[in-house]
C-alpha cells in the first residue's frame, strides 16, 4: 500500500519555503497531495485555479507530486485520498501553538492520519505569503522568495 500524504495550505502564493517542504515530503513518501484550500471565510489574492496552477508550475518534474484542490475538513479529504498523513511545515514557535492544536483535533476526528511537522531550510524560516504579498504590494523584489512565474503573477495582479 502506497504512502500519501496531504500538504494542505492556501498557498496565496506558493512561496520557495513551501517547496522545501514539499521536496522533503516527496523524498519521505511514493505520493504528495499539495491540498490548496478553499475557504470561504478568507479573501485570497489569487483564485483556487490560479494557485493550483501556479503550484503545479513550480513542482514540475516532482514526478510524486499533485496538486489539488478541497474544502471542508482535511481528514475527510485525507480519507479520500486515501492519505495517512498529513504534512505540516512549522517555520518558528509562533507556528507550533496553533498546528498542534489542529493536529490534536485532526487525530480526534480521525486516529488514523497522523500529522507531521517539517521544518524548511534556515534560510526560508522567514517567508510567509502574507510578507511576500506585502512586500510585491509595495514594489519592493521578492525574486528570492517564490518562483519566478508566482514573482511575474504577483506584478501582474497588483498591477490593476
Amino acid at each position: 500500500m502506497p504512502k500519501i500524504a496531504v500538504y494542505p495550505g492556501s498557498f496565496d502564493p506558493i512561496t520557495n519555503g513551501h517547496l522545501d517542504v514539499i521536496r522533503r515530503a516527496a523524498k519521505m513518501f511514493d505520493r504528495v497531495i499539495v491540498a490548496v484550500a478553499r475557504n470561504a471565510d478568507k479573501a485570497p489574492l489569487f483564485t483556487v485555479e490560479e494557485r493550483e496552477t501556479l503550484a503545479r508550475g513550480a513542482m514540475r518534474g516532482l514526478r510524486n507530486v499533485a496538486v489539488d484542490d478541497f474544502e471542508g475538513l482535511l481528514v475527510g479529504y485525507a480519507r479520500r485520498k486515501k492519505a495517512s498523513v498529513v504534512v505540516r511545515g512549522l517555520r518558528a514557535v509562533s507556528d507550533f501553538e496553533f498546528e498542534f492544536q489542529m493536529a490534536l483535533m485532526n487525530r480526534k476526528l480521525d486516529g488514523e492520519i497522523e500529522t507531521i511537522f517539517l521544518m524548511p531550510k534556515d534560510e526560508y524560516t522567514f517567508i510567509s505569503s502574507h510578507l511576500v504579498k506585502e512586500i510585491a504590494g509595495l514594489g519592493g523584489d521578492v525574486s528570492s522568495f517564490v518562483p519566478r512565474a508566482v514573482e511575474e503573477a504577483l506584478r501582474r495582479k497588483l498591477a490593476r
